[in-house]
């Protein structure tokens, strides 16, 4: 009887081990499943996009930067285009857009949930902090948009006015700064284009500061807005717009650059800008337009 249990014993360790083994190997082999798809989705963004055939934009919908016509339903605009012909150059046949607001544009990027934003933004210290940005596009400034029977006449005459700005951009800082110093006597936020433009339609706000590219090309646009663009005024806050990469995506960001800097050389830049109503003032040489993350 106790030979027998012994013999028990033994199997019964022996089969306990087996199962450690087994369930040992089971685990080496989700280590090497989850390492692989660690491998996967860490595949450069430039190699996917190529290999998917698209590459996603982020843009918060403002023309005529990056929008969707609402006519043809098409992706177009000033960036729209310069990043679409980029695209082809690289070999990728499709530009997506995803609309996110602007503010949330660069958390949406390293959210991994676009390839890159293009929006008309201007490439700044604190934004180089969140993302890599390529090589200058080309650069402009802000515009004060007023009623059409407006009594302001010059940028003094803000002291008295109530202002409006959009949420994100580097025009609203302006409108605060001055608010701040006392050249303003109000700044109000809203969170598109489209709300900022209605609320000087609408008396919300006496004027508003915005980007001067997309203040003329509203107002061209749209007959039903009784605005018009402050004049003589001398832009402020011009700057610098680029496209803007995850921070460790520098195969993108460099294929880009090489592209950019080609369609600079080649006119194609250039051809763009006085499509969309800007003339050689806007362009940034190839030399002017290298950027750094410092």
């Amino acid at each position: 009887m106790n030979k027998v249990c012994k013999k028990l014993l033994v199997l019964m360790i022996v089969v306990m081990s087996c199962v450690g083994f087994m369930v040992g190997c089971g685990s080496g082999s989700s280590s090497t499943t989850s390492k692989t798809s660690s491998n996967d989705k860490a595949k450069d963004t430039l190699a996917a996009a190529k290999e998917k055939g698209v590459l996603t934009i982020a843009s918060s919908n403002d023309a005529p930067f990056a929008f969707m016509d609402a006519k043809t339903n098409e992706f177009t605009g000033i960036d729209a285009e310069i990043i679409t012909e980029v695209a082809k150059r690289l070999g990728i046949n499709k530009v997506e857009m995803k609309q996110i607001p602007f503010e949330n544009l660069l958390v949406e990027l390293n959210n991994n949930t676009v390839d890159m934003v293009t929006d008309g933004m201007y490439v700044k210290d604190e934004r180089k902090k969140l993302a890599k940005f390529t090589n200058i596009w080309y650069k402009e400034g802000e515009a004060i948009v007023i009623p059409q029977d407006s009594k302001l006449t010059s940028k003094d005459d803000l002291k008295n006015a109530v202002l409006g700005g959009q949420k994100g951009t580097a025009f609203l800082e302006t409108a605060q700064k001055w608010q701040k110093d006392g050249l303003v006597q109000d700044v109000k936020v809203f969170a598109s284009q489209a709300e900022l433009m209605l609320a000087v339609n609408t008396g919300k706000v006496d004027a508003c500061i915005t980007d001067g590219m997309v203040a003329g090309y509203t107002l061209s646009q749209d007959s039903s807005l009784k605005l018009k663009i402050l004049s003589p005024y001398k832009a402020e806050a011009a700057g610098m717009i680029a496209a803007a990469v995850r921070k460790n995506d520098t195969a993108l960001a460099d294929a880009v650059n090489e592209k950019i800097d080609e369609m600079k050389k080649d006119g194609t830049i250039l051809k763009l800008l006085k499509k969309y109503g800007m003339n050689e003032d806007y362009l940034v040489s190839v030399e002017d337009g290298k950027t750094s993350d410092k």
